[in-house]
Parts: C-alpha cells; structure tokens; sequence
C-alpha cells in the first residue's frame, strides 16, 4: 500500500505550477509571431483556453482519460465532475500523492495541448468558434488519445507503448490536428502575397524561455515523485532543448545566411518536444543526439512547407510539435533503457526491436485519430456556425474586430 510522502506532495504541486506557466508563455511565443493587428488576441486565445479547460477537465474531461477504461478505449463516468477524486491515493496512477493532485497536474497537461493548435490558424479564427471547437477537441481528440496512452487498461498501454510526458499525447495529437485545421479553415486571404514577419521577437524569445522553464515541470514532474528519474528527466530536458536550439540555429546559417533569433528560440522549442515522451527513458547521450535531430528535422519541413506548398499552418505547429512529437516517439522506442528506469523498457538499440514497433503503432494510430477527427469535427462546425472571421474583419486584426483591444496604444 502506499502511503503520501510530504516530498513528492511538494515536488507535484511545484511542477503543476511550472506547467501552467506554458500555456501563457506560449502565448507569448506566438504573440510575438503573429503581426501586431492580432497580438492581444493570440495572447488572449491561450488564457481563455487554459480556463476553459480547466472546467471541461474537471467536470468530464478527467474521467474520460482516467476513468476505469470501457474496452480500452475510453474512461467510464464514474468520476464525473470529479467525484471520488481526493485527498486519498489511487496506486494506479500515483502511489505517493493525493490522486486529487494527479488530476491537477494532467490538468495541465490537458490545458496547453489545444492551445499548441491555435498556432495553425493563428489570425483568422473568431473567438467564439474557437470556443467550441476546443470543447470538442478536448472531448473527442485529447481525452480519448490520453485514455488509450496513459489510462489504466487503456488499449496501447496495454500494448506497452511509452511515452513518459506527452510525446504522442500531447505534441502528436496537435501537430497532426494542427494539420488538419489549416487544411479545412484555409490559408489567410493575403498568404503568398503579404509579408509576414513576427511582430515582437523579445516577446517570443521570452515565451520560448518561459516555455523551457515550464518544461522541467512538464517531464521531470511527470515522475510523480521526487526522486532519481526527476532528476535524470531534468537533465535531459535541458540538453535535448540546447542541442535542437544550436541545430536550427546552424541549419538556418547555412541555408539563409545568418542565425536568427527566432530560429534559436523555435528549435529549443522542437528539442524539447522531441525529448518529452523519452525524458523519463533515456540518457545523456541520446538527448543530446534526440534534440539535435530534431531542430534539423523540423527547420527542414518548415521550409518546406513554407516555400513548396500552399499551406498556411501559420506558425508551422505541424513541423514543430507534429514532426518533433513523431521523431520524439520512435527514438523514445530507438533509446529507451531499463537501466535508466526499469518500469519502462528497452528500445531497439539494447535489444528490443519490439519496442520500436510498438512506438510506430502508437504515433500512427495516435496522428491518424487526431487528424481524422479534428478534421470531422471542424467540417461539421463550419456547417453550424461561422469558423473564419470575414474578410473585413481579418483586415482590421482579431485585436480589434474580436476584442475592441489593441496591443499598443
């Protein structure tokens, strides 16, 4: 049986704090990005998500993802508006800390994944729609994904497929519903013509620090204790992220001419996304190389997408959390070591090919589901309600025409 402990009580909260802090943070990120006529409303966007879902975790969300599993594939109601959620200890999920705590830091959790979204349709989303989608997401995507990876009795845990954070939770089901979200609302009416440069590089190379600083919070609490793995979870955190910050900022060097800042603040963002699901995993060595591929791999989809396609995923959330949260769950099955933490297991390089099989069953179920239902869902809400602000309207900024603000007077 297991009995609280006063230090892993305090380690939780402390690192729930760290984790709201990255909702804000990345709205800074992406405020700082977008053009000064949609600043406040991005800002604003992932606020008003994190209290919005806060509610819809606390009255449903919770229970669907951590609710005893109907087949697998979904948590009961018996949690409903969490009741039977105390001060008391659940051993399924956390042995040492009140399960009350354990729903306040997926919370969080569960709170920064939609607003990652935000990115893809950045400028051109009216306030009231976005609402509604992010209920449903959260409802239909987040919670179901989170049930099958992370919920006792959940169909790919039972599989074995590890992801220690959020790699596939969290960065997979936004990136590819990211994806699917700038296909079905489409490009903004002045892409390929306009000139889009961000608006306040301070203000993303502040997000980007704060988001790092939140990330800590994010892996290292998802230990649920404080003890050896936070530790390791911590260190690697750190270095995944330098090593992708000085790969972005290298390949941009090469290929542009000059290491930019916001270049080197994205690419710690994608090493960290790269290192989530393997910070509980894996080693020093393997971060570093996980981080370093990953800053090479998304700078080079982003350009990509952004000098050979169409596609308008503004903030390319796609080729950061998407491709990152991919590359981040198969090394997870590349890496991974008992050695390391022994309630995991080993990847293909100590001798366990299955593993890495299991991850690449993980990140295409996983990727197809959220892409598929995002797209299903904002098909049938642009059917009920307007999605897109008009174009008069996206001419004046979301700034004014959704908030009557401005970001400088």
């Amino acid at each position: 049986m297991g009995n609280l402990n006063t230090g892993d009580i305090a380690w939780v909260s402390a690192a729930s704090a760290l984790v709201m802090l990255m909702t804000p943070a990345l709205g800074f990120f992406y405020a700082g990005l977008v053009r000064k006529k949609n600043l406040v409303s991005t800002l604003v966007q992932c606020v008003a998500i994190f209290a919005l879902v806060s509610l819809i975790w606390a009255l449903w969300g919770y229970t669907l993802a951590f609710g005893p599993s109907v087949n697998g594939f979904i948590g009961n109601l018996s949690h409903l508006g969490l009741d039977g959620v105390g001060v008391g200890i659940d051993e399924n999920y956390a042995a040492t800390i009140p399960i009350l705590l354990f729903f306040f830091f997926q919370l969080k959790f569960a709170a920064i994944t939609p607003a990652l979204i935000i990115g893809a349709f950045a400028e051109r989303v009216r306030f009231k729609a976005l609402l509604v989608f992010i209920t449903l997401w959260v409802t239909f995507v987040y919670a179901p994904v989170a049930h099958w990876v992370w919920g006792i009795g959940g169909w790919l845990r039972q599989f074995g497929a590890l992801d220690f954070a959020g790699g596939t939770v969290v960065h997979i089901t936004a990136g590819f519903s990211a994806l699917a979200a700038a296909l079905v609302i489409g490009r903004r009416k002045d892409h390929g013509t306009g000139e889009f440069v961000p608006n306040n590089i301070p203000f993303v190379i502040l997000g980007a620090a704060l988001l790092w600083f939140g990330w800590f919070g994010f892996n290292a609490g998802s230990s649920l204790a404080a003890n050896g793995l936070a530790v390791n979870a911590l260190v690697v955190t750190n270095l995944a992220a330098s090593a992708a910050a000085m790969s972005w900022m290298f390949t941009d060097w090469i290929l542009k001419g000059k290491p930019s800042a916001v270049g080197i603040s994205v690419g710690a963002v994608c090493g960290l996304v790269a290192i989530t699901p393997a910070s509980g995993y894996v080693g020093v060595p393997a971060s570093i190389f996980i981080g370093m591929v990953a800053g090479i791999l998304s700078n080079l989809i982003a350009n990509w997408r952004a000098t050979r396609t169409k596609l308008d995923d503004s903030l390319d959330v796609f080729a950061c959390h998407g491709m990152s949260g991919v590359w981040g769950a198969l090394a997870t099955g590349l890496f991974a070591s008992k050695a390391i933490n022994a309630a995991g297991g080993d990847g293909l390089f100590y001798g366990n090919a299955h593993q890495f099989w299991v991850q690449c069953l993980a990140v295409l179920v996983s990727a197809a589901y959220s892409f598929v239902v995002t797209y299903g869902l904002l098909k049938l809400l642009g059917k009920i309600m307007q999605i897109r602000v008009n174009s008069a309207d996206e001419d004046r900024g979301l700034d004014e025409s959704e908030h009557g603000e401005i970001a400088y007077g």
